[in-house]
């Protein structure tokens, strides 16, 4: 069973114990309105009957139709008088007998004027309702009773309508419940023809109903957000492995190149195999530092990292005492107290990333790494950015003309823009006043912890 016809169901479940529960509660008001107003007539005509007006008990004429002639029925009432001993005498009305137990003997005896009780009786095929009331201490009692088949069949009919009504709030409640369900599980139905769609591996083309301020228009949005996230990860992934297979073919070809040569290393010079060796094995580590920077920029290993608090100019400083152990480069710092919630490894590798990066294009002059409120950037005096590369350095695998011949694998400055947007961020490269590059990230202001102590120079 869909969800469509278990709402419609649950809607005429509703509408249809509503009716019920109304029509109950409305047949039992009405029986004890009809029994109540009853009880009152018989107690008043008791009292008139008791001050000797026995023309209520007359006969009262009752037409029939247009075909039929007119004939006196009997006052649907009987009347008995009951002595103190209990003996009972007609006094008016249908030539019924109405029995007389010991209560209306004890009230016709010993009752107190006004004293009085009710009962059912059935003479025959009709029912009757009975008042016995006291007239005083050894003065007897009126009995009376009226026939109660015209109020029975009152409320028959009353219950016949209430049934029928009912039955028709049923069917109305369940049309009403189909369509509301149709209406509500309309979006429902295409957004799930999109999963199953999405789920057959199909993204391109895949329409998703969106709109509306309901949970279903919030789920269908964010679903829509979410498929075009996934679409832009595929083509990002088929990017990425595309410009990888281009980038490994590379030290690759040279490895087969040296491979062939090698074949031939007896006949080599030890000059040439020197060369030679030196070659394999620079290839080698590019190729594996290559793999390793594509396996992080894939996996993205660095958001596994639990966040915690952290000092960037801290980050800055560790990351600058690595690049000098490594290149032997002169690099100052200088930081204020910026502190965020971030994660400490990946902010390490990213300012490592531009202080590589500033050393390979810079072999002359120093390397500044300023920390402001927020922002990271590192600064050389190489030959600097052009406006058009400045707009695509943190693109992956790019390479300006004049880095073809430099080594690197085209992903550092990516993988900084990678760990900047993971921190709420964003990326900048461009020219530097008086010669050289600027180079550097920002992280999101919802992440910066309140500076709690002044700035620091180092280096």
């Amino acid at each position: 069973m869909n969800l469509r016809s278990k709402l419609s169901i649950a809607f005429a479940g509703v509408g249809a114990a509503a009716a019920i529960l109304v029509g109950v509660f409305s047949y039992q008001a009405a029986s004890q309105r009809i029994n109540a107003e009853l009880d009152r007539s018989l107690l008043t005509t008791s009292a008139e009957v008791a001050a000797g007006a026995t023309q209520v008990l007359a006969p009262s004429p009752v037409t029939r139709g247009p075909d039929d002639d007119d004939h006196d029925e009997a006052q649907p009432m009987v009347a008995q008088a009951i002595a103190p001993d209990g003996t009972a005498r007609p006094i008016g009305g249908r030539p019924v007998h109405l029995s007389v137990d010991d209560a209306d003997r004890t009230l016709a005896g010993t009752g107190a004027l006004g004293d009085h009780r009710y009962r059912d009786f059935t003479a025959g095929r009709d029912d009757y309702r009975v008042i016995t009331v006291a007239l005083g201490p050894g003065r007897g009692a009126i009995q009376l009773g009226v026939d109660v088949d015209e109020s029975r069949h009152v409320l028959s009919e009353l219950a016949a309508r209430i049934t029928g009504v009912s039955a028709l709030v049923l069917v109305g409640a369940a049309l009403a419940g189909w369509l509301l369900a149709r209406q509500i599980t309309r979006r429902l139905v295409r957004l799930t023809q999109a999963a199953e769609q999405v789920g057959d591996g199909r993204l391109a083309g895949v329409a998703v109903p969106v709109g509306g301020r309901d949970e279903v228009g919030r789920l269908a949005t964010s679903f829509d957000r979410m498929l075009g996230r996934l679409a832009d990860s595929r083509a990002d992934q088929e990017r990425l492995v595309q410009d990888a297979a281009h980038e490994l073919r590379t030290p690759l070809t040279s490895l087969r190149t040296n491979a062939s040569v090698l074949r031939r290393f007896a006949e080599l010079t030890p000059d040439a195999r020197v060369r030679l060796l030196d070659d394999v094995d620079g290839e080698a580590r590019e190729l594996t530092h290559l793999i390793d920077e594509l396996v992080e920029l894939a996996t993205r290993r660095y958001e596994a990292e639990e966040p915690t608090p952290v000092e960037l100019g801290d980050v800055a400083e560790h990351a600058a005492d690595r690049v000098r152990r490594r290149s032997g480069r002169a690099i100052t710092v200088e930081a204020d107290a910026s502190a965020l919630t971030g994660q400490p490894k990946a902010l390490e590798r990213a300012v490592s990333n531009l202080l590589e990066n500033a050393v390979k294009f810079a072999p002359e002059g120093p390397i500044e790494v300023v920390v402001r409120d927020g922002r990271v950037q590192v600064l050389d005096r190489g030959p600097g950015i052009g406006d058009e590369d400045a707009a695509r350095v943190f693109d992956r695998f790019h390479r300006a003309d004049g880095a073809r011949g430099l080594p690197g694998s085209g992903l550092g400055l990516a993988i900084v823009r990678e760990i900047a947007l993971a921190h709420g961020g964003s990326v900048f490269a461009g020219p530097r006043p008086r010669g050289g590059a600027v180079v550097g990230f920002t992280v999101g202001a919802d992440l910066l912890l309140p500076i709690s102590h002044p700035g620091h120079v180092d280096g």
